[in-house]
């Protein structure tokens, strides 16, 4: 697998470095949330504590970063034709790593394992985009979906769609019992939202320069650059580490 993000390379090939560090501050945050998490999980601070505010607004506001950001990469990439070959085998490896997640989390806790996590959101929501941009749906169509699909989550609920078939709609009466879940209905809004921003804004978004720049900058790029990695290796690795440190703190 690639260490490098199927979806951080916007235009030809070519990296920004905006991109890449604002994935890199992403990754930031969702490490910092996951950490939360995994102290609750060890006793180690007070029960609810990540699923409460400001935490639940961390991981809300970290989700929809990590959408909108593959939104604009999807939009710029695309933007004068779908180029179906290279989408595909980066959806593939996209797919792949979200086959991962959901293998592991099953075996580690059935009961609460990851289907429909950010992972397979991308992956969806790219396939979506795709299609919709080979259609040549405008930027202005992109906008009123991302309406449609934030304000349906609040008015359409069908008990029909409580199947597991279903349930990724997010258009269900009775949420499921998982650990991360971002179903279409609201969170495909940021995609859209991205693929709507690199129409309108593609000339700006292409010649921009760093966000950071310097030595933070550079790390965060690089943490960009190898997000999906990261995002595969960093609750093991954090795991492992805090039951390390209370093994031999007794």
């Amino acid at each position: 697998m690639s260490t490098v993000d199927p979806f951080a390379a916007a235009s030809g090939g070519a990296r920004l470095a905006w991109l890449d560090e604002a994935r890199g501050c992403a990754i930031v945050a969702m490490v910092l949330y996951h950490f939360v998490f995994d102290l609750e999980l060890f006793g180690l601070i007070a029960p609810t504590t990540a699923t409460t505010p400001p935490w639940s607004w961390l991981a809300t506001a970290t989700a929809g970063s990590f959408l909108f950001l593959a939104g604009i990469s999807l939009g710029l990439a695309h933007a004068t034709r779908v180029k179906w070959a290279k989408a595909l085998r980066r959806l593939l490896k996209i797919a792949g790593a979200a086959l991962i997640i959901t293998v592991a989390t099953y075996f580690s806790d059935p009961d609460t394992f990851i289907f429909f996590g950010i992972l397979h959101a991308i992956a969806t929501f790219s396939l979506l985009g795709l299609v919709l941009l080979q259609l040549r749906l405008p930027p202005w169509g992109f906008l009123g979906l991302a309406g449609i699909l934030f304000v349906g989550a609040d008015l359409a609920w069908f008990p029909s769609f409580d199947h597991p078939a279903l349930v990724w709609t997010g258009l269900f009466t009775t949420p499921p019992l998982t650990l991360d879940f971002e179903p279409l209905f609201p969170w495909a809004a940021p995609f859209a939202l991205g693929i709507a921003a690199a129409a309108y804004l593609r000339g700006p978004l292409l010649q921009a320069g760093p966000l950071v720049g310097g030595a933070l900058g550079r790390t965060l790029a690089r943490a960009g650059r190898h997000s999906l990695v990261i995002y595969l290796i960093h609750q093991p690795v954090l795991i492992a580490g805090l039951w390390l440190s209370l093994w031999v703190l007794g």
